[in-house]
């Protein structure tokens, strides 16, 4: 299993990202997929999730209105749409998924600051 993020970077108050999650080596058809993030000292909360065909999402209150969860199972690739970003999203942003185990990617950075 291996899922790779991508997309991360240094954005202004209210500005956008897309993150990406690029996954291989298990059904990612069938399997949920969630994003979660850490903030040093913080533990990981989750962000948001959606089912194995996109029908079902679910998003922490703290983001909700203004981050959207997709998928894309013919390119194997998960996507979080970050708008209106705050300072307070600023974290280490990870994909998960469980299969026979929990499997994270390597996280990639977001901060909001101008």
């Amino acid at each position: 299993v291996q899922l790779v993020e991508s997309g991360g970077g240094l954005v202004q108050p209210g500005g956008s990202l897309r993150l990406s999650c690029a996954a291989s080596g298990f059904p990612f058809s069938a399997s949920v997929m969630s994003w979660f993030r850490q903030v040093p000292g913080k533990e990981r909360e989750l962000v948001a999730r959606i089912s194995n065909l996109g029908r079902t999402t679910n998003y922490a209150d703290s983001v909700k209105e203004r981050f959207t969860i997709s998928r894309d199972n013919a390119k194997n690739t998960m996507y979080l749409q970050m708008n209106s970003l705050k300072p307070e999203d600023t974290a280490v942003y990870y994909c998960y998924t469980f299969y026979n185990g929990d499997y994270w990617g390597q996280g990639t950075q977001v901060t909001v600051s101008s």
